[in-house]
């Protein structure tokens, strides 16, 4: 008994130990956001400030040329949250088509799909970019939420690994009751794909809050930038870089992430482990 308590604890503290040693950056970036610049630059690693600023965050939320860090947060909420509806619908109506209907060429489709995300997104970057520029949707919103509305490869075959655990039978069911193909989709699996629709959501929701270089490449004008743009803005090699208030944006661009996960995390840990399973 006393050996099995030693293991328990030792397995515990070096958990803890190993889970600091991960957290830890997050942890100075958000004690930098009190510090002065001198603190910052100095490589002090301790988490208490010296002196603690709180006006870094007034300083950062003015933004730049006029532009507050209230519209840089505006258009990544834009961008994100129809970027997330838009790959959610798109690829759950494909993961049905190809997980209950039977079509010609459907294995084929399948096979190219999944090949999609082996491409890496450098190969497609030029082209993509030359045809959003012809059709003159640069420095707009287009490019970045027009896509997910396509659905998304990994997305689709995630979702369709939960579908399977879906029984048939309620499909037969429901063309018992006079239900079609979309009846069917709407009323009954739709709603079942609860835990796979909010792990797409929340993923997606990351990945678009996070993107750095689609806006970088489509976006021109200070007032369509997004957050993680603006706080590239703060690094000037020219002058003297404000660490402090680029620290402090930085901890509130960690704001909305950090909700969605403290709020869905029983659902996204749901979503993965089924499809994973049933994969």
């Amino acid at each position: 008994m006393k050996k099995q308590s030693l293991t328990v604890i030792f397995y515990h503290v070096l958990v803890i130990a190993f889970g600091f040693v991960m957290v830890y950056p997050v942890l100075w970036m958000i004690s930098g956001s009190l510090k002065t610049n001198v603190e910052i630059v100095s490589g002090a690693l301790t988490l208490i400030p010296r002196y603690w600023v709180w006006e870094n965050f007034t300083t950062g939320w003015r933004g730049f040329a006029g532009v507050t860090f209230g519209t840089f947060f505006r258009n990544s909420f834009i961008i994100a949250v129809f970027s997330t509806v838009g790959i959610t619908l798109s690829s759950s109506l494909i993961a049905y088509s190809f997980a209950r209907m039977r079509f010609r060429g459907r294995t084929l489709l399948f096979t190219i799909m999944l090949s999609t995300m082996m491409i890496p997104g450098q190969v497609i970057m030029i082209p993509q970019f030359l045809i959003f520029h012809r059709l003159g949707l640069v420095n707009t919103f287009v490019p970045l939420i027009g896509p997910s509305f396509f659905g998304g490869a990994f997305f689709i075959f995630l979702i369709m690994q939960f579908m399977v655990s879906i029984p048939k039978e309620l499909d037969e069911a429901g063309i018992c009751d006079g239900c079609n193909k979309y009846s069917i989709f709407v009323r009954i699996i739709f709603p079942l794909l609860k835990p796979a629709l909010i792990t797409t959501a929340i993923i997606q929701f990351y990945w678009a809050w996070d993107n750095f270089m689609g806006p970088l490449i489509y976006l021109n004008s200070p007032r369509l930038f997004t957050v993680s743009l603006a706080l590239r803005l703060f690094a000037d090699t020219a002058s003297i870089t404000n660490y402090g208030a680029m620290f402090a944006m930085s901890t509130l661009s960690l704001m909305p992430v950090f909700i969605m996960f403290l709020f869905f995390n029983k659902h996204l840990v749901e979503g993965i482990n089924t499809s994973g399973i049933k994969g």
